[in-house]
């Protein structure tokens, strides 16, 4: 049956995709409380990184982002009095490299061969389907087209949005805050409590998963309760698709739970959103646990993910045939949409370990990650690597990365940052290396 939708964007709509950047970025939102008033504050990172393994070789260039994301904000606070106090958030991203508040991955609109090449969808060849000769593969372009279209920072249907970080308002009050808006979703905040780079750099543990993305970082629309108590914390979040005539479509409901104390922390975070049809979709699961040893810190996470119904597929056959086409021509154009839906399906875990040591100006980490592609892809990847940063003040740092990523057959993942997306390298099993030295001044 040809599924049909109010905006051919939607086909596309990856819009976690943006940021396995992620899973690639920092600054997880907080209900912290600062002196009364209003604040301008931000944070600019940019380098230069080399990238091996990609279709032209080595990349070398100047990005944004090593470290953290680059970005400004606007945050304020009033009391109320009684223990009450609103607080707001305004939050955007900046590329230092070009002054935009976007980017896309280093190798553009390149994809992995398994979703680009006809044979490796399952697709039958023209003559199997009577079709003229390049048929099929031209479709399967079309379509990687329309996808590459959604791979990227605050880009595609969604993207060019002016705080697109964060953007909410919220009320704390004796027992917990309440906030609406746009924010960081549960399951990735412990995430990024648990892995040792705090998300930063390219060897964080979600490099690794950078498309399709295994997290929703943030999420629009959303409402969130929030406590902290005795070294105890947990959040609550609820956000509506939006979608008119289907409450369910575009959901996401999110939670996590934590005991800190100085020598040591535990949580648990989970995520699970709806597609746009109102189906079950990504839904990540992450348990993470850490040991402060003095100027040390070793931390570790596993990272279950599931997803049987990826979100923005259904309006792929209708891409391929409009309304009133032919038969065989919808036929095709349905065949198309479920390779595309079954080759963005997920099944696997994330595995990652680091330590971390502080010693006056000097940090050093170290950290190995992997991941376990339970699909028919069986698309396992690892990297490992380690990073420095020397604090020239409290405010100000260099920074130099190190980092392998190991392929295995039918992976192709490349390094980037913790503001950009490294891409994929130039075929399935080609192993990559990034290098990045960068500054980074906090204001």
């Amino acid at each position: 049956m040809n599924k049909q939708s109010s905006s051919k964007a939607s086909v596309l709509g990856l819009r976690h995709v943006a940021l396995a950047s992620a899973l690639c970025c920092a600054g997880l939102a907080q209900a912290q409380v600062p002196a009364p008033g209003v604040t301008l504050y931000g944070l600019a990172d940019v380098g230069i990184t080399s990238v091996s393994g990609l279709r032209n070789g080595t990349v070398t260039q100047v990005a944004s982002g090593i470290m953290e994301g680059s970005r400004w904000g606007i945050k304020g606070n009033e009391d109320l009095g009684g223990g009450y106090k609103a607080i707001f958030t305004l939050e955007a991203r900046v590329e230092l490299d070009t002054g935009a508040n976007s980017n896309r991955p280093i190798t553009g609109t390149q994809l992995s061969d398994r979703f680009s090449q006809a044979t490796l969808l399952g697709l039958p060849s023209d003559a199997a389907l009577g079709l003229p000769l390049g048929t099929v593969q031209g479709t399967v372009s079309k379509v990687d087209l329309a996808l590459a279209n959604e791979y990227g920072v605050n880009v595609g249907a969604t993207g060019n949005r002016a705080f697109d970080r964060q953007a909410f308002v919220g009320l704390i009050t004796p027992v917990g805050a309440v906030l609406a808006g746009r924010q960081y979703t549960p399951a990735y905040e412990t995430f990024g409590t648990y892995d040792i780079m705090a998300t930063q750099s390219a060897l964080s543990a979600g490099q690794i998963v950078q498309f399709p993305a295994v997290f929703e970082i943030r999420t629009s629309n959303a409402l969130s309760y929030r406590i902290v108590k005795d070294g105890i914390s947990g959040s609550l979040m609820y956000a509506p698709g939006e979608v008119a005539g289907d409450s369910g479509a575009g959901r996401l409901l999110g939670i996590n739970v934590g005991y800190t104390t100085n020598a040591f922390s535990v949580g648990l975070g989970y995520n699970t959103k709806n597609n746009e049809l109102g189906d079950k979709s990504l839904t990540s699961t992450v348990l993470g646990a850490s040991m402060n040893m003095g100027s040390s810190k070793l931390s570790g996470l596993v990272t279950t993910i599931k997803d049987d119904n990826p979100n923005g597929f259904s309006t792929i056959s209708n891409l391929i045939a409009p309304t009133g086409s032919p038969a065989p021509v919808v036929a095709f154009g349905n065949l198309v949409e479920s390779k595309f839906i079954d080759a963005f399906k997920q099944d696997g875990t994330l595995f990652h370990i680091g330590y971390r040591n502080v010693t006056g100006p000097h940090t050093i980490s170290v950290a190995y990650n992997k991941y376990d592609d339970k699909r028919p892809a069986n698309a396992d990847l690892k990297s490992y690597g380690a990073a420095y940063t020397y604090a020239l003040s409290k405010r100000t740092d260099l920074n130099a990365v190190l980092v392998r990523f190991d392929n295995s057959a039918n992976a192709q993942v490349a390094p980037g940052g913790n503001g950009y997306l490294g891409g994929v390298t130039a075929s399935a099993g080609t192993d990559s290396t990034g290098l990045a030295l960068g500054i980074r001044h906090r204001f």
